[in-house]
């Protein structure tokens, strides 16, 4: 069943929300963003290509797009650092290009995006309230494609999907922080494990044996956990792993 079809049937809202609960992770939530996009805002007479750009601190972009040529015009934005798109979520504005064989403002990007024969863009930030940037990026392959009932709609269909990434930013944030958590009890783990050993095996304290473990680390240029899981492995045991509690 088309997307168009879906939206006569279901809320816009609840649709997304439904695309956040069902997505593994926030890539495939996006694609499917990115999707919606495309069929709502494409009419009879004009397909447009759609992509989403979701720019994270200390995280490279995520792009998701409608089709994989979508994705390879998204690709021409981040070779030059620059399009509608990136300026949109960048700057929490809404550019709009009629036509790329008389636009100036975006350097090189212009005449790059000219020759995959797209000759209009719309790009729409999608707002996160500090979270992250995003935006909504829009091409056609005709002139003035995006007028302004078009653009009406993409701004609104930006408002409505930002409260669904929103969400799906904070649920892959939780995730990352509950991966790492364990990460680093899993290794604290084995590192008291390894000291025990060598407090049996050399009969010392609990100090000296993290002293031997760190002195170890050291000389061998490795992390401390793996020194750990050395020794823990050299008496033929296997490295613990820090269970929790459903």
């Amino acid at each position: 069943m088309a997307d168009s079809q879906i939206l006569g049937e279901v809320s816009l809202p609840g649709m997304l929300q439904d695309m956040v609960l069902d997505s593994a992770d926030v890539n495939e939530f996006l694609e499917g963003l990115a999707k919606v996009a495309a069929s709502e805002l494409s009419t009879e007479g004009r397909a447009v290509l759609s992509g989403i750009t979701l720019l994270r601190p200390r995280s490279k972009a995520t792009v998701a797009s409608s089709s994989e040529q979508a994705q390879r015009m998204d690709e021409v934005q981040y070779q030059f650092d620059d399009g509608p798109c990136l300026r949109a979520a960048r700057e929490g504005q809404v550019y709009t290009v009629s036509d790329f064989r008389t636009e100036s403002r975006f350097g090189n990007y212009t005449r790059a995006i000219s020759e995959h024969g797209i000759r209009s863009a719309l790009g729409v930030p999608i707002p996160l309230d500090g979270l992250a940037a995003s935006g909504l990026n829009l091409y056609s392959t005709e002139p003035d494609a995006f007028d302004d009932a078009a653009i009406a709609e993409a701004v609104e269909l930006a408002r409505e999907a930002s409260k669904s990434l929103r969400m799906a930013v904070r649920i892959a944030h939780l995730a990352d922080t509950a991966s790492n958590l364990k990460a680093a009890m899993d290794s604290r783990t084995t590192i008291d494990v390894a000291a025990g050993i060598i407090m049996g095996q050399n009969r010392c304290s609990h100090e000296t044996a993290m002293t031997i473990l760190k002195a170890a680390s050291s000389g061998r240029n490795k992390k401390l956990a793996d020194v750990a899981a050395a020794v823990v492995t050299s008496i033929g045991q296997q490295v613990p792993q820090t269970h929790f509690d459903a």
